[in-house]
């Protein structure tokens, strides 16, 4: 369960730095909550690193949930 919330924190950092716009304001709740099981299952050995987990969630943009995948888009993916 660490994992899962570590990884969540990591992909706040790493879509917040995806757009000017975004990161000003951060990524919602709601987005966090989209991408939280893929960025755990898929990119948690790039936990804690914002620019590896916003590539890896973007090599994986095919392998997402739907709504981690609309979440990685709208922050420039």
């Amino acid at each position: 369960m660490k994992s899962i919330h570590a990884a969540a924190a990591a992909l706040i950092f790493s879509l917040a730095a995806g757009s000017l716009a975004h990161a000003q304001s951060g990524p919602t709740p709601q987005e966090q909550m989209a991408c939280r099981s893929d960025a755990g299952k898929l990119c948690a050995e790039h936990i804690g690193k914002p620019p590896q987990m916003n590539a890896c969630l973007r090599a994986n943009k095919a392998k997402l949930s739907d709504g981690c995948r609309k979440v990685v888009e709208s922050h420039g993916g």
